[in-house]
């Protein structure tokens, strides 16, 4: 099993994703001509226009908290250390580069779970790649193996390394057996996703906001304190990302290892292209009332995650002069090792209590997605949802003490086909992104909030809930 997964993985990781999601995100990129860049007021215009009285969704803001809940994750401060480490400071730019395009993405495929998303039996929306994969594609097939991927590694295995994590860093920091954690943190997520989505996006919406400024006050704070050297960081990563000095005074590899490092860490935190922001995109009740808007608010997300958190990480690490290839220290470690440089003992329990919540919102969002998966499979009845809600809690537990390999590594091949499944039905259904994007922007230039109208796509009846998009 061990050799079987690796191959996977190096398949995936390697080469399909590495280049495909980047490869997909130039593509919608260019083809939406750079929305990301020219719209990119629009992200925050559909945030500020106010919430829906429709019961069905929840608001765009509370859909954006939650897939900031997912993807804020450990990977924002243990992850970027490592690609520090490894690829030198160049890695932040080329890191930079990977959102650029991923904004594109993310909208694309978020618009996409907005336009095929459905009502549940208690009449609540649900979406996300699997039904535009089975509606849009008449793929059931590549559907169901993409929810059951999803389940699997996001619902289940990534939620134990979540757990793993803040494990770790509460005993490190305060001495906490790892099995105490392990059960603390299954109660407090029973009390968030036994409440279902809803509770799910009550809790984000209020939680996310606080942990992502407290994190990045944070930063400014340590931007301000050392602001005599922050034109010099920023000359050493642009520098090293291009080769023009030797990256972190030795990194192997150079530019390449920069390169690399920074597109995977990019890319493995924003999951621009994974398939699982949809899942919430989905759920969302669209201020404006079309598709195309809440493809811009998960846009906004991408920019959130890896432009300001991974790089504030980025920087406050390069500032603190903590950064010595060979030296072994990576990861949390490190990333705690420059927090106790700038603000002294303290700094180990920042980032624990950091961790804590990067992660706890991680395990309670990546429930979400899985949820919508579990819609889609036909087994989300009190039965099968409850049953999922155990096994999520069961894997948190044992998470918080365990950390085989296999079944990680495992997450990762399953991963890799649910992304490599979305990528390819995204790309199918391009010309319905571009489409939304062109209707969107049209009726904004006519001085009109966008409306999606059904009969404008006569090639989509039959495909979408023509119950749901029938409000004018």
């Amino acid at each position: 099993m061990d050799t079987i997964i690796g191959f996977l993985n190096t398949i995936f990781w390697g080469y399909v994703l590495i280049y495909g999601l980047l490869a997909v995100g130039i593509f919608f990129t260019i083809r939406l001509g750079f929305p990301q860049i020219v719209h990119f007021g629009e992200m925050f215009r559909v945030l500020s226009s106010g919430g829906s009285k429709d019961a069905a969704g929840i608001s765009p803001f509370q859909a954006l908290t939650v897939s900031l809940a997912s993807r804020v994750g450990t990977g924002n401060l243990a992850g970027v250390a490592v690609a520090l480490y490894l690829g030198g400071p160049g890695a932040t730019f080329w890191m930079w580069m990977v959102a650029l395009v991923g904004m594109a993405t993310a909208y694309a495929e978020s618009a996409l779970a907005q336009l095929y998303k459905v009502k549940n039996d208690n009449g609540q929306y649900r979406g996300g790649p699997a039904f535009y994969i089975a509606r849009g594609l008449n793929a059931p097939w590549a559907a169901t193996i993409f929810s059951v991927c999803l389940i699997l590694s996001f619902g289940l295995v990534l939620n134990a390394v979540q757990a793993n994590s803040i494990a770790d860093a509460v005993q490190g920091a305060f001495g906490v057996p790892k099995i105490v954690v392990g059960i603390a943190v299954a109660a407090l997520s029973g009390i968030v996703i036994f409440g279902g989505i809803r509770q799910i996006a009550r809790v984000a919406e209020i939680v996310v906001p606080f942990m992502a400024g407290a994190y990045l006050l944070m930063a400014i704070y340590v931007l301000i304190a050392n602001a005599s050297l922050v034109p010099n960081v920023l000359w050493t990563i642009i520098s090293s990302a291009f080769g023009l000095q030797e990256a972190a005074g030795g990194v192997a590899g150079g530019v390449t290892a920069a390169m690399m490092n920074g597109v995977k860490r990019g890319l493995f935190s924003n999951e621009a292209g994974m398939g699982s922001a949809p899942n919430i995109a989905a759920v969302a009740t669209p201020v404006p009332h079309h598709p195309a808007s809440q493809g811009f608010v998960q846009s906004l997300g991408v920019f959130i995650d890896t432009i300001l958190i991974c790089t504030a990480t980025s920087v406050m690490i390069l500032l603190s002069g903590t950064l010595e290839p060979g030296s072994g220290i990576t990861g949390t470690q490190l990333t705690q090792a420059a927090m106790k440089a700038h603000i002294g003992w303290a700094g180990s329990y920042f980032i624990a209590i950091a961790i804590f919540f990067f992660a706890f919102t991680s395990i309670i969002g990546n429930y979400s997605y899985a949820e919508n998966a579990l819609t889609y499979l036909g087994g989300a009845n009190r039965l099968g949802v409850t049953l999922m809600r155990c096994a999520v809690l069961a894997m948190v537990v044992w998470g918080a003490y365990e950390s085989i390999a296999t079944v990680f590594d495992a997450a990762d091949a399953s991963m890799g086909l649910m992304a490599t499944i979305n990528l390819i039905a995204i790309l199918l259904l391009s010309g319905t992104i571009a489409k939304l994007t062109k209707d969107y922007f049209a009726q904004r230039r006519q001085g009109v909030e966008p409306v999606f109208h059904a009969a404008d796509y006569p090639e989509l009846q039959g495909q979408i809930d023509g119950e749901i998009w029938s409000r004018d």
